[in-house]
């Protein structure tokens, strides 16, 4: 039998001692990329947070379309005349789906149709936001699983993300367009 081995005191690799031990991966002539800008820990953490809200934000956004009966975006607001002569304003939210094929309209107040459109219209950002954490987080794995294919790993993650950025920035944009015309309509 062999004696157990001594207990060594020294301290665990830095990621910057890690890195440097590291080979670099071929390149095709192109100098490596730098390891991380930011610690890895931090960055790391600061990717779960992001998702964590992004999760949050969508089942906030799944409960109130629940409770409300639906969205503004699917909704509309109406600007109808009152029994005194009064123009006033009417707010619709419709739910797709929830109580009926065709979905149901509900008279619901200023407030909670503002709520309503404003949180749809961060749906796409917390969303995009999640993606593209999820993906800064599988990096290094979909690099090492996608050498030697008809496409780098590092192209991969730089298109897919360059889609999701663009996709949910887009989205929103449309979102927050279609929202300002419905409160610039005055008719």
């Amino acid at each position: 039998m062999h004696p157990p081995p001594a207990e060594r005191n020294t301290p665990e690799p830095t990621d910057a001692v890690l890195a440097a031990t590291l080979e670099p991966v071929a390149t095709g002539g192109r100098p490596p990329c730098p390891v991380d800008r930011w610690p890895r820990r931090r960055r790391n953490q600061i990717c779960i947070s992001v998702i964590a809200v992004g999760m949050a934000n969508f089942l906030v956004y799944t409960l109130s379309y629940a409770a409300i009966g639906g969205d503004a975006h699917n909704g509309h607001r109406r600007v109808a005349q009152s029994a005194s002569g009064e123009r006033v304003a009417e707010y619709y939210v419709r739910g797709h789906f929830i109580h009926s094929l065709d979905g149901r309209e509900r008279t619901v107040s200023r407030g909670v149709w503002l709520y309503s459109y404003i949180h749809s219209i961060s749906v796409p950002l917390t969303s995009g936001a999640m993606i593209f954490s999820m993906l800064v987080l599988a990096r290094p794995h979909i690099l090492a699983t996608m050498r030697g294919g008809w496409i780098s790993g590092e192209t991969f993650v730089v298109g897919l993300a360059t889609i999701v950025l663009i996709g949910s920035l887009l989205l929103t944009g449309l979102l927050s367009w279609h929202f300002a015309e419905v409160l610039l309509d005055h008719g």
